[in-house]
């Protein structure tokens, strides 16, 4: 308790945070709470799960006043961000009797317009946000507090004119905060423009290579989900999460492994926003533990107790890479983080490995059962599921290559805007290779070659 009073919080909120075992600050909270409370603005590097929610919205919650309008406004690149950052500050302000709201796309806006009459935080991602604006149900005349959290996921996923937007709507006079996991060109920009002489802070590097395994088999696709079965079926792990690029590969994932008795439920955004969020709580309470999920449904989610990360496909970058696997190997425990290498994912895996910093291990295949999972059959289920029509269940008749006519697999949704080849374990494999072959991958320049 003495460690967070040293940090200038007041004896009000420390107890609450001694209630709910919260002692010791972590980095991100000692370096930048005093910073906050003198008035400063702040750019923290730190991934997600570090502590920055509490490191930004604990100087709020003591300077808010109750029914003085909305004074807080924290701007988030998902829905299942803006409802975990909003629960948070629920639990952080008890005893203050602060109102805190979250509002995003894909529910109502009726309900978010009558609680922003009577709130003083506000939580949203920059689409809703920007909504309430143009219908002037969202007041920000008495704001003094903005905070860009996960800012680099927000410029990913295009939203960089929205974030504009909304500051240029925002009192001159206000403290800004900006935490990324990433400082990014776009990122300088937002600073160097927007924010008044800003003190940066950087807590951590983005991979613990004491504490995470990296490592990656190299396979063909059509053997992927016959390998992945087995590693989940073999590996004693405790919450494991299972990474897809694309909507469809998630759904065809969890149902084909329940077909061969692996639990697995998985998320994305074509769900609704109750389902995306009872399955993120089920997880949270090992009513199930595998997670088999988009990067767009998992940004930003802080996910206790992950001992296992898969890759099965590979991101297109080094940078959704890290975002990744740095789900796992938190608060001083190991995990490991695992990559499914196909033909199609050669060229992402490059990009990867332009990281200097990463160092991912090749691991020989083991022996495991070569499973038949039935993908058609699949389709059909999981469509009339989640009520995805149009889906492209043709489509799969032809191989993954072809997506069908759904427009919502080539724009927005959790392709950003085109489409995806890889689909691994649905391609049919290369004619030219040889079974029990392996590449040698000590060059980064060797993906794909002969």
């Amino acid at each position: 308790m003495e460690k967070f009073t040293k940090l200038g919080l007041g004896k009000a909120l420390v107890e609450t945070l001694s209630n709910f075992q919260i002692t010791n600050p972590t980095p991100i909270q000692e370096k930048t709470i005093p910073l906050i409370a003198s008035g400063q603005d702040v750019i923290g590097q730190a991934a997600t799960g570090s502590g920055k929610t509490l490191a930004f919205s604990s100087v709020i919650i003591e300077k808010v006043q109750t029914g003085k309008g909305i004074q807080a406004l924290i701007l988030t690149p998902t829905r299942e961000l803006a409802e975990q950052v909003m629960r948070e500050i629920q639990k952080y302000s008890k005893g203050y009797n602060l109102r805190i709201t979250s509002v995003y796309g894909g529910v109502s806006i009726n309900p978010q317009i009558r609680d922003l009459e009577k709130t003083e935080i506000v939580v949203g991602t920059p689409g809703r946000i920007l909504d309430h604006l143009d219908r002037r149900t969202l007041n920000l005349k008495n704001l003094s507090f903005l905070v860009l959290d996960e800012a680099d996921r927000m410029v990913d996923m295009g939203f960089l004119r929205d974030v504009e937007k909304i500051i240029s709507l925002c009192p001159q006079k206000k403290q800004m905060f900006l935490f990324s996991a990433t400082l990014t060109p776009d990122i300088n920009y937002i600073s160097k423009k927007y924010m008044n002489h800003p003190k940066t802070i950087t807590v951590e590097s983005y991979v613990d290579p004491s504490k995470l395994r990296q490592i990656f088999y190299d396979l063909p696709s059509h053997e992927k989900f016959s390998l992945l079965a087995h590693l989940l079926k073999s590996e004693k792990s405790n919450l494991t999460m299972v990474f897809c690029n694309t909507r469809r590969t998630a759904e065809m994932l969890s149902s084909n492994l329940k077909n061969f008795k692996i639990k697995a439920l998985s998320t994305h955004g074509g769900l609704s926003q109750m389902k995306r969020n009872k399955l993120v709580e089920d997880f949270h309470k090992q009513h199930f533990n595998i997670l088999i999920c988009t990067d767009v449904a998992a940004r930003g989610l802080h996910i206790a107790n992950v001992s296992h990360v898969y890759n099965y496909d590979i991101p297109s970058s080094s940078k959704d890479y890290i975002h990744r696997i740095g789900r796992t190997a938190r608060v001083g425990k190991e995990g490991e983080a695992i990559s499914l290498v196909s033909n199609n994912d050669y060229q992402n895996f490059r990009k990867v490995l332009e990281d200097k910093s990463l160092k991912i291990e090749q691991k020989p295949l083991p022996d495991f059962e070569k499973l038949k999972p039935m993908f058609r059959h699949t389709v059909r289920d999981e469509t009339r599921r989640y009520g995805d029509r149009g889906d492209g269940r043709r489509s799969f008749g032809r191989g993954s290559r072809t997506y069908g006519r759904d427009s919502s697999y080539r724009s927005g949704g959790d392709n950003r805007g085109r489409p995806m080849r890889s689909s691994g374990g649905f391609d049919r494999p290369r004619r030219d290779f040889h079974p029990g072959q392996r590449r040698d991958f000590s060059s980064r320049r060797s993906f794909g070659r002969r």
